[in-house]
């Protein structure tokens, strides 16, 4: 662990350590990621390289097509062929900070694969105290392609996996004996949830809930990647129903902020924390 990366905290508590360089085997595509994350009261709701998945790093940005290259750890999906072992990995790697203070810090990361870099990113995170029991995680990552070229950004789905089209935000939480409930201010359920369009999305634990929000328009336009049963994870999928385009010298920005909470929100929970957090 490096001496760099630093801790988040709220109002003095720490709620989350975010790491800038960690010493991962290139097949995991390495970046960095913010774990543990806990609630106020000292609860994780982050995993890291857990069993099922080793390259689930915690909470942090993860794209598995790049112009071709994994920047999300693990085998590729190769259309006609399904998941595939191949030498196509890329790294984030941190390039330094331009802001950092007790509750967030803004980062620049250069996206490199085959020594060469394909996109620029600027990452600002930021932990805010809502209540005595919650608080919210701020979370902003703006990827410019240097290439001097267009490419794109794709993903499982978009290469011929029906909904598989994670790739974007990626939070995966902790793993219990039961799985989390999942709800929208619409609809319950994995089956249901998955893949739908909405403002915010919760996914409560046995003593704990998360709650994603997009905050912008353009954010809340991607679906919702989510997993319960098989594993917790929430992702913003940023290439759902077609790749993601980004010309020469242009950007793709997107804002999630988080709201983590001890105890099981119900529904009007949820939507009045997220109020708060997002300030809508």
């Amino acid at each position: 662990m490096n001496n760099d990366s630093p801790v988040l905290r709220v109002v003095g508590r720490p709620v989350g350590r975010y790491i800038t360089r960690p010493e991962l085997p290139a097949r995991l595509s390495p970046r960095p990621y913010l774990h543990p994350v806990t609630t106020l009261a000292g609860t994780a709701v982050t995993e890291l390289g857990p069993a099922d998945h080793a390259h689930h790093l915690g909470v942090g940005v993860a794209v598995p097509d790049v112009e071709g290259y994994n920047f999300w750890g693990g085998r590729t999906y190769v259309r006609d062929r399904g998941p595939t072992e191949l030498d196509n990995h890329g790294a984030q790697r941190h390039a330094g900070f331009q802001l950092r203070d007790p509750d967030g810090f803004v980062e620049e990361l250069r996206w490199v694969a085959a020594g060469a870099e394909l996109l620029h990113e600027r990452r600002t995170v930021a932990a805010t105290g809502l209540s005595d029991s919650a608080w919210a995680l701020d979370f902003t990552f703006s990827l410019t392609n240097t290439t001097g070229r267009a490419l794109s950004i794709g993903s499982p789905a978009t290469n011929g996996r029906p909904g598989a089209a994670y790739g974007g935000f990626f939070w995966r939480a902790r793993k219990e004996a039961r799985a989390p409930h999942v709800f929208t201010a619409g609809a319950e359920g994995e089956e249901s949830v998955h893949g739908s369009r909405a403002d915010w999305l919760a996914l409560a634990g046995s003593s704990w809930t998360l709650v994603f929000a997009g905050a912008t328009r353009e954010t809340r336009r991607d679906p919702w990647f989510v997993r319960a049963v098989e594993y917790p994870g929430v992702g913003s999928s940023l290439a759902h129903d077609g790749r993601l385009p980004l010309g020469a010298g242009e950007t793709a920005v997107r804002r999630i902020v988080t709201v983590v909470a001890d105890g099981r929100l119900d529904r009007d929970g949820a939507a009045a924390l997220v109020r708060k957090a997002v300030g809508t």
